[in-house]
Order: structure tokens, then C-alpha cells, then sequence
């Protein structure tokens, strides 16, 4: 479990670090006007698109990856194992293929979104661009994870990916590169840090290419290929109910309405900030535990990410909320931002929802049971489409938020229910109800007791009621014991 925690701290700090960064990004073309919002909004749907692009392309071949790597892993040396060719050479193909869809379908682009979102179809080649290096970089990604290598991945895709952004927007600003360069320069972004993470890997001597089919590959190719095709609809159908709010938004709302959107999804992706840190440890570690059957630390591993991930995402979420708004007051950001803080709010409750069900997809994505994952994504892709398409055509912005949260809902207590009576894991404790009503709690008293103070000494002191409350709450409690246990690694350092 250290290993787990280690690696999900470290991870945490780089994503908060890149979130940091993200908040310089937003202020640049917030208060100073660097990109308008309908700039903002072609840059969401680039990378949603992106998003789409992968689990298209991959051809289902990345679950495979960190599925059946033991196997390659404990059976052949690491010189003669292709299992990385093999699912190489299924991505280009599938991109391959990706590209020459987009192709024809852009007529239908350009009479879908000409109208309301013009940008979208003057830069449409640049999305593949985008797309093609996300591709190559989620590969490689997916490679960290199953190698314990998920630390640097985290800290290019969180941290290094926002810095860049940042430099993009400081030398659109002081007019150093025209805002054609600037999309230029972003959709290359995700090429240049496949680069790095492939030459990190090289200079560490884990990757090789090796194109001669091995008996592993022999023994395991039915499962591989059943597993690939099963999951590969799976991954398009959980892909589209993630980007589905930007693509409708925009094609009904306008590119506008999408960069509102991004702001308040941009301040909610704060929460998912440990979840996301937590996947990259897990996958190796709960791959490994289901070769060798011990469901022990399964159990563990949920129960602790349960609780754990709870925590994390509700102080993140009581922090976000108390300032949000007063930090666009603060720096006088123009007022139509907060078009989106609603918005924020609720998807922030969507994102806690899914914080507290733990690792759940990744236990049963790693699992011999990944038919279940297609099952579950359609009944997913039911509830979400449906409800996007009206919530969003009832209540605009908003409507996206709350499809969300009801789709995650359902989407999480099916799987809950399902490790529950496949497995018998239950992973809930009174704990977790206290951890909600200490957020709570700590959220009242901080923001009653900074009500009358406004500017930047009001959100320190709101931060920092809500963030000690919470923390000192977490020890009285002991409401995990991780806590306690990191705790006593740092004391025993100090006094060391």
C-alpha cells in the first residue's frame, strides 16, 4: 500500500502543480482577454475530440496493455516481448482508419457547426494533429502505469502540458505568435511529450520493439482479441459520454457556450485531481493482485480508495466552492465568468460522487470480467444521452451538470452492487458518512466565519478555517489510516 500512496502523493502534487497553471491559463484569457471565449471553447473541443480520437483509434488494445503485461512480464524477457508492437501497430492502424472517416465527414462538420461554432471547422485539421499525438502519448501512458512509471506520465500530462500552455498563451499575448501559430503550436503539444516519455523509457532500457510472435502471444491471443473487440465498444461508448456535453453545446449553444463550460469544468477537474493520480498507481498493482488471486488486496486497495478519495475530492470541493466566486471578484475578471459557476458546482458534486465509489472501474477493468464493463457503459451511454440531449435543451449550461451527476450515479451503484455480490466486497463504513458530515461541518464554519471579510485575505481565511477543520477532523476522527501512518513517515523523517 505505500507504494500506492507514495505514488498517488507525488502524482497529486504534480497534477495540483499543473492545476496551478491551468489558474494562470484561465486568468490570461479571463481578466487579460488573451483568447476570447469562443477561442476557449475551440481549444475544449480540440482536446474532447482528442479524447474520442483515442478510444476510437486504440482499438481496445490499451486495456489489453495492462491486462495481459504480467504474463508477457513474468514469461519472456523483456528484449522479446512484442505485446508493445502489437498494440502499436493496432493504434496507427486505427488512426489510420480514424483519419480517413474524418475525411468524408467533414462536409457534416462544416453544416453542423458552421454556423455556431465557425472555428471548429477553419482549424478541423488541427484536431487530428492533437488527436494523433494524444494517441501516441496515452500509449505510452498506459506503458508508465504498468511499469510503477506512472509519476513522470502524471507529470507530463498534468504539469508540463499546462506549463506549455502557459507559454503559448504568454507569447500570444505579447503578440510574439499569431493565434494560427498558437493552435499550430497547441495541437503539437501531446507529440512533443510522447517524445520525452518514450526517451525516458529508452534511456531506462524498458522499451524494445520486437516483431516476432511469441508463444505468450500464441497461448493468450483468443482472450487478447475477445477481450479487445468486447471492451474496444465499451471504451467508445464511456469516451462519447465524456465529451458528449462539449460537442452538443456547441453545435446547439455556440463555441461561447462551450468556454463557459470549460471554465466550470476546468475548476471541477480540481476534484478529480487524487482519482486521477490513484489511477495510474492502481492499474499495476490490482493487475498483478487478480493474476495472482488475492482478492485481500483488492479488498483493501477499494476500501482504502474509497475513503481516501472521498476525503481528498470533498476538501478540494469545499476549498473550490468557498472561493471561487470571490476569487473572480479578487482579480476583477469580468462578470460573464460566472456564467459557468453553477455549472461548476454541480459537476463538483458529480465529481465527488464518483471520487467516493474508489477504484471500482479499475477493479473490475483489470479483472477476467471486462464484459461487464461493456454492459455497464451501455447502460451508461442510455442514461447520458438522453439526458444530456434534454437537460441541455431544458436548462442550457446547467442541464449538461446535472445529466452528469445523474448518469455517474447510476453508472457507480451498478458497479458497486456488482463487486458486492460477485466479490462480497462492500467497502463502506460509517467513516464515510462522517467524512461527509465533517465537510460539511467545516464548510459552514468557515464561511460563516469569514462572511464579512472580502479580497484575498477573505479566501486565505476561508482556505484556511475549511483546509485545518478538515485535516484535524480527519485525525480526531480517524476517519482513514493512511492519515496516521503518513503522519509518522514525516515525524520519523524530521527527527531523523
Amino acid at each position: 500500500m505505500s507504494t500506492l500512496r507514495k505514488q498517488t502523493i507525488l502524482s497529486t502534487i504534480f497534477m495540483i502543480g499543473g492545476f496551478a497553471f491551468g489558474a494562470l491559463s484561465v486568468l490570461l484569457y479571463t481578466k487579460f482577454g488573451v483568447l476570447t471565449k469562443s477561442q476557449v471553447g475551440l481549444t475544449k473541443i480540440i482536446v474532447d475530440f482528442s479524447s474520442l480520437a483515442v478510444a476510437f483509434t486504440t482499438l481496445g488494445t490499451l486495456p489489453v496493455l495492462y491486462k495481459f503485461y504480467p504474463y508477457y512480464n513474468d514469461n519472456l524477457p523483456k528484449k522479446k516481448n512484442e505485446l508493445l508492437s502489437i498494440v502499436l501497430g493496432f493504434c496507427l492502424i486505427g488512426f489510420f482508419v480514424f483519419c480517413i472517416v474524418g475525411y468524408f465527414i467533414k462536409p457534416i462538420v462544416i453544416k453542423k457547426y458552421n454556423t455556431n461554432s465557425p472555428l471548429v471547422v477553419d482549424y478541423y485539421p488541427y484536431l487530428f494533429v492533437f488527436a494523433f499525438g494524444m494517441v501516441l502519448f496515452t500509449l505510452f501512458e498506459t506503458l508508465a502505469y504498468v511499469k510503477h512509471r506512472s509519476i513522470i506520465s502524471n507529470f507530463l500530462k498534468e504539469t508540463a502540458l499546462r506549463f506549455i500552455t502557459v507559454l503559448l498563451l504568454l507569447l500570444l499575448m505579447f503578440k510574439v505568435i499569431s493565434f494560427d501559430n498558437f493552435i499550430l503550436f497547441f495541437s503539437l503539444q501531446f507529440l512533443f511529450l510522447f517524445l520525452v516519455l518514450f526517451l525516458f523509457f529508452k534511456k531506462k532500457n524498458e522499451v524494445y520493439f520486437h516483431f516476432s510472435i511469441s508463444r505468450v502471444t500464441k497461448k493468450f491471443w483468443k482472450k487478447m482479441l475477445s477481450m479487445q473487440l468486447l471492451i474496444y465498444s465499451g471504451l467508445i461508448i464511456m469516451s462519447l459520454t465524456t465529451v458528449i456535453d462539449a460537442f452538443i453545446l456547441g453545435a446547439k449553444k455556440g463555441q461561447a457556450t462551450v468556454g463557459d463550460f470549460s471554465i466550470a469544468q476546468y475548476g471541477a477537474n480540481l476534484v478529480s485531481i487524487p482519482s486521477k493520480a490513484m489511477i495510474g498507481g492502481s492499474i499495476g498493482i490490482l493487475t498483478f493482485a487478480w493474476k495472482n488471486k488475492n482478492l485481500a488486496e483488492i479488498r483493501r486497495v477499494y476500501s482504502r480508495s474509497c475513503i481516501n478519495l472521498s476525503l481528498m475530492a470533498m476538501f478540494l470541493f469545499g476549498n473550490i466552492w468557498l472561493n471561487a466566486v470571490p476569487m473572480i471578484d479578487a482579480l476583477h475578471i469580468d462578470e460573464a465568468w460566472k456564467m459557468g459557476m453553477n455549472t461548476m458546482f454541480f459537476i463538483c458534486i458529480a465529481r465527488t460522487i464518483d471520487a467516493s465509489t474508489g477504484v471500482n472501474s479499475l477493479i473490475i477493468g483489470t479483472s477476467t470480467f471486462w464484459k461487464f464493463e461493456f454492459i455497464t457503459g451501455m447502460i451508461l451511454l442510455a442514461v447520458r444521452l438522453p439526458t444530456t440531449f434534454y437537460l441541455i435543451e431544458r436548462f442550457g449550461l446547467e442541464g449538461s451538470a446535472y445529466a452528469d451527476i445523474i448518469s455517474i450515479t447510476v453508472y457507480n451503484s451498478i458497479r458497486f452492487e456488482y463487486l458486492r455480490k460477485k466479490f462480497n466486497m462492500q467497502p463502506f463504513t460509517y467513516k464515510n458518512i462522517l467524512a461527509i458530515v465533517l465537510a460539511v461541518v467545516c464548510y459552514f464554519i468557515a464561511f460563516y466565519a469569514c462572511k464579512n471579510l472580502s479580497g484575498f485575505i477573505g479566501i486565505v481565511s476561508r482556505a484556511t478555517i475549511f483546509s485545518v477543520a478538515m485535516i484535524a477532523g480527519i485525525f480526531a476522527l480517524d476517519l482513514t489510516p493512511d492519515a496516521k501512518q503518513l503522519w509518522d513517515r514525516w515525524a520519523l523523517k524530521i527527527r531523523n
